[in-house]
């Protein structure tokens, strides 16, 4: 006779599972006073379950996930629009069942179901969930810098969007979509941990994907350049810092070889142009594209810096990096000034010599 009274619960099939974690979002939709108390129990029970779906994705470090399991699971969400419901009722939910959502996000991205990745091909269908993720930046930042609860889901937001940005297809829309010019003014944003957040953001999508962001940059030099430029020339120095290393990380990239030469020879880019001249010119290790395009361009360039006197371009030497792209606070005085153009100056008059540049 047995006396135990009490059973362990059977655990949840991959159905079951994704009708509970459903059921508990849905439940979630609040809308008086006199629900606050079954909203609390409600979001009690959303931590439960999503650590339930974390487990069965990823173990509980004793066991080893089943994979049949997880791919039942994966193919549920998608079929029962679960996965829309994570991005929508992400803002409400608690600090636990965020934390684990991030997680179980990004191995649902990765989990393949035969010949394609089933939650990576619902995103593609509902590509409107990126730009809300995106909005969210700001929609859940709020006036208040110091709302914590708002800084934490504007970060969850960013995590999950960095997810779907190693989608290429994703990474594409996005770079595409009207959401994007937003990351031109998040960057800025005065809490510096959602700024901070966003710019790696911004980054992923200009360097994850070389070949998108090179069509992009074609298709939109003009207006892309423009907004650019209000970043090189921020009052924010950490701004300032972070573009100009990153507009030297994806011209050097080999697909926008053709944007980099269109850049750097233009006049009105011109006190970037400088900025970069350290990069392309004190590297030591400089690729063959950079000497060629140097030396076909030396005549102008080295009478652009014939002409430029430290008045005009001592501020954007200040923020001039070595070859290692360490940022230096050097050229504080006109004599300094003198000597990096000088440098500069010497360098691309012996790279103009160089044989085979042809």
């Amino acid at each position: 006779m047995s006396f135990s009274f009490f059973k362990p619960s059977r655990p949840k099939t991959p159905q079951e599972l994704v009708r509970a974690i459903k059921d508990s979002l849905l439940a979630l939709d609040t809308k008086t006073v006199a629900e606050v108390q079954a909203l609390k129990k409600a979001l009690e029970e959303v931590e439960k379950i999503f650590l339930a779906m974390r487990v069965m994705l990823c173990g509980d470090g004793e066991v080893e996930p089943n994979l049949d399991q997880v791919s039942q699971l994966a193919l549920e969400i998608c079929k029962e629009d679960v996965l829309a419901l994570f991005i929508h009722k992400l803002p409400i939910l608690g600090w636990e069942a965020r934390k684990d959502l991030v997680h179980c996000w990004s191995m649902l991205l990765k989990q393949q179901v035969g010949s394609t990745c089933c939650c990576v091909e619902y995103i593609e269908n509902h590509l409107e969930l990126l730009d809300f993720l995106v909005v969210c930046v700001v929609l859940y930042y709020s006036n208040s810098v110091d709302d914590y609860d708002n800084k934490e889901i504007a970060l969850n937001c960013g995590n999950i969007l960095r997810e779907c940005i190693k989608i290429p297809t994703l990474a594409k829309y996005l770079l595409e979509s009207p959401s994007f010019e937003l990351f031109f003014k998040y960057v800025e944003l005065p809490n510096f941990d959602i700024a901070s957040d966003a710019f790696s953001t911004f980054k992923d999508l200009l360097t994850k994907h070389e070949d998108a962001v090179s069509e992009y940059l074609t298709a939109h030099y003009d207006e892309f350049f423009e907004e650019y430029e209000k970043l090189l020339s921020s009052s924010n120095y950490v701004t300032r810092r972070q573009s100009l290393k990153l507009l030297s990380e994806f011209l050097l990239e080999t697909p926008n070889s053709h944007i980099m030469k269109r850049y750097i020879v233009e006049v009105r880019y011109l006190k970037v142009m400088m900025t970069l001249l350290k990069v392309f010119v004190a590297n030591p290790n400089k690729p063959r594209d950079i000497k060629v395009i140097l030396a076909k361009n030396h005549e102008r360039l080295l009478a652009l810096l014939h002409n430029l006197s430290p008045g005009k371009g001592k501020s954007t030497l200040i923020m001039s990096f070595a070859a290692n792209y360490c940022f230096t606070e050097s050229c504080a005085d006109d004599d300094q000034f003198e000597e990096e153009k000088e440098l500069i100056i010497k360098e691309i008059e012996r790279v103009s010599r160089l044989p085979n540049l042809e």
